[in-house]
């Protein structure tokens, strides 16, 4: 309390006669909605009433605790008290110690490159059935977790990129159950080739963005056939680093009339000259072919296709959250409003 009259001391002013006591619980969670994460966990410490106040679920619509130490307990604290948008990527996640088995609120969450474990994470997503956007990137997942992301029918973006940890069965059961994703990286799982066959032949006809990169001899030409079958609507496509793709392949390419961006980087069996023939569809505007082109080609490529931009991003923002500084806060165009402001744990 004394951090919040030090502070805020244009809430605190009252007229004579006037005590917080006496103040509505709407015109407290007023207040409340204006304090930082970390005084509104202190304010939640004064009074029975303002511990229950401070926990309502309009304060806590969205949440960032990137790169903490999350106790056991804490996660399953937070995420029941309304988090709607919930950012925590890089951090150390304890045991959830849900107190309750309802749903979670959560829609929005990143979980990228966490220290949980498998049995932790499945507490968490066992929970959620309204996620219309996730990203896992980077952990160690499970069958068990790959079905329960398969209960969240709204899913639009999955990033799932560097995972491991679950069956080309489970993989299919899912993809066969979202069947509203619009955005789907699945770059450089820990994928056989039966694996790579089951997001070919399984992936939503509805997905506009597709990472697919990483999975040199497993990714055939075949496969390239089945996907532009499955996906007409592809906007954007990563294939990169699947070095059995040659220049054969473009031929399906040219069946995507909606496709704007194309990474073929490190496909060492296409060569610079047969890119030229990629200029023929009129819809592509970006090529990433790093690794395949000499300084020298890659500039006689430019002047060949004036209107192209070849080379100009090293990364893909396939179904990512979070796309340029560290210091942006937001998780797919979503603002959170209570952070942390020190870096201890929590």
């Amino acid at each position: 309390l004394l951090t919040l009259k030090s502070k805020h001391k244009h809430v605190c002013s009252f007229p004579k006669g006037v005590f917080w006591d006496t103040l509505p619980d709407e015109l407290l969670l007023a207040i409340f909605a204006y304090l930082p994460l970390n005084d509104l966990l202190k304010v939640s410490l004064v009074c029975k009433r303002w511990h229950c106040l401070s926990f309502d679920e309009s304060l806590w619509q969205s949440l960032d605790l990137t790169g903490r130490s999350l106790l056991p307990g804490v996660i399953g604290q937070l995420l029941p008290a309304g988090v709607t948008v919930f950012r925590c990527p890089r951090s150390h996640i304890g045991n959830p110690l849900f107190k309750t088995s309802k749903p979670l609120r959560v829609q929005h969450m990143d979980l990228s490159n966490c220290t949980v474990s498998a049995a932790d994470l499945q507490s968490i997503l066992c929970r959620c059935e309204k996620l219309q956007n996730l990203s896992l990137e980077g952990l160690v997942l499970s069958d068990d977790i790959i079905k329960s992301i398969a209960k969240n029918p709204s899913l639009r973006r999955l990033n799932l990129c560097g995972c491991s940890g679950f069956s080309a069965t489970a993989l299919k059961l899912m993809l066969n159950s979202c069947s509203m994703l619009e955005e789907l990286n699945l770059s450089w799982c820990d994928f056989t080739a039966t694996h790579v066959k089951a997001a070919v032949n399984h992936v939503a006809s509805k997905v506009t963005q597709l990472n697919l990169s990483g999975y040199r001899q497993n990714l055939q030409i075949p496969d390239i056939k089945t996907l532009v079958e499955r996906c007409p609507f592809l906007v954007h496509l990563d294939l990169s680093d699947s070095v059995m793709l040659k220049p054969e392949c473009f031929q399906y390419f040219h069946r995507l009339f909606f496709l704007q961006h194309l990474c073929l980087s490190r496909c060492y069996q296409i060569s610079p000259a047969a890119l030229v023939e990629l200029g023929e569809i009129p819809t592509l505007k970006t090529l990433q072919v790093f690794g395949i082109v000499t300084h020298r080609s890659l500039q006689l490529l430019r002047e060949t296709l004036p209107n192209m931009k070849i080379n100009c991003s090293h990364f893909t923002s396939i179904a990512r959250p979070t796309v340029g500084s560290k210091k942006n806060r937001e998780i797919w165009g979503i603002k959170c409003r209570l952070t942390l402001r020190n870096r201890n744990g929590f």
